[in-house]
């Protein structure tokens, strides 16, 4: 018998209580009629009568652990639930789960883009997003009163000099090429800013993705095999490529760049204006005048460049329809996209 009260007794001391449920469920099975404590109190009359002194007094012992510890424990939890009421917050609530984020959509695009180049020997090159009127504009062509300024609508920060938020990230570009000797191959992805109204269309704050490779011998052809390359890598070897002539202040000859629509196929929808074609950035061979201006020999070296806007490939990549969605941080809208790059 008293083995049995030892064996209950451990049951007590080790029953964990943490919750009200665990808390009634201790009660049940050692205090209530039916519970450990009350079976071992009616097998007391089995015990011979020179032991019931002693097996009573343990029993007693046992019961007294049984009941101070249900009642240590109903006073937490009645505190709590006091200290819960006092302060508006009920901490018996089940918790908020951690859940594991996901990247930006535009970060993983433009991740994507820069393994892309980085494979095809472009480095990365980076510069200020607020810009003197030399590296923005007067470099790359646009001489002043140019017409070609209007192409660009620009937050100007101060004038007289003329300091804005770039307006695109060709002003790395020049930076790069003074700073460097050619051979020049680099990527320059980047925020940029225009004074546009925001739509599903367009806004005000966005990325771009540009190029430049300068050397002697460089052609046109090089220009299109790095952007056929980039593209079959990009949106896969079905994506057709054509160039259409264009022009940019910086880049002569030029052209924009379109891709065959990957939602119809080429068929011809709504995103494609029912064209087939969809177009994704410019480019074009460097302006002499842009070599000069960056104290690079016309003469010996030639170059091309390109652009893409960031936010453009990746609404054709994933077939999103509103621009929008990139700077709302919907989670719902986020918490789609996973890198598979």
């Amino acid at each position: 018998m008293l083995d049995k009260i030892k064996g209950v007794s451990e049951e007590i001391e080790q029953f964990q209580i943490d919750t009200k449920d665990s808390l009634e469920k201790f009660r049940l099975t050692f205090i209530s009629k039916k519970g450990k404590v009350t079976e071992l109190f009616d097998l007391l009359k089995q015990v011979p009568n020179e032991e019931k002194r002693a097996v009573g007094a343990e029993l007693n012992v046992l019961k007294n652990a049984a009941q101070a510890k249900l009642l240590h424990f109903t006073e937490v939890f009645e505190q709590a639930a006091s200290q819960n009421a006092s302060s508006g917050k009920d901490l018996t609530l089940p918790g908020i789960p951690d859940l594991n984020g996901t990247r930006h959509p535009l970060s993983m695009v433009r991740e994507e883009i820069t393994q892309i180049f980085e494979r095809m020997g472009f480095n990365l090159s980076e510069g200020p997003e607020i810009e003197d009127d030399w590296h923005n504009f007067t470099a790359l062509n646009f001489p002043l009163n140019h017409p070609a300024r209007e192409m660009q609508d620009t937050f100007f920060i101060e004038k007289n000099p003329d300091i804005a938020l770039r307006t695109h990230t060709s002003s790395v570009q020049v930076r790069v090429m003074e700073s460097q000797k050619p051979p020049i191959r680099t990527l320059s992805p980047g925020r940029v800013y225009r004074n546009e109204a925001i739509s599903a269309r367009a806004h005000c704050v966005f990325h771009q993705v540009e190029g430049l490779y300068i050397d002697e011998n460089v052609s046109f052809a090089d220009l299109k095999q790095t952007l056929y390359h980039f593209v079959k890598e990009m949106f896969g070897k079905d994506t057709k490529l054509r160039f259409r002539p264009s022009f940019f202040p910086f880049t002569e000859p030029s052209a924009e760049i379109d891709i065959s629509c990957l939602i119809c196929k080429g068929e011809g929808c709504n995103i494609c204006k029912h064209s087939g074609w969809v177009e994704i950035g410019g480019s074009g061979m460097v302006d002499p005048n842009v070599l000069e201006n960056a104290k690079i020999d016309s003469k010996k070296y030639s170059g091309y460049a390109f652009g893409m806007g960031i936010e453009r490939i990746t609404m054709l990549k994933y077939q999103i329809k509103d621009l929008r969605l990139f700077t709302e941080n919907d989670v719902r809208f986020l918490k789609q996209f996973t890198f598979l790059g």
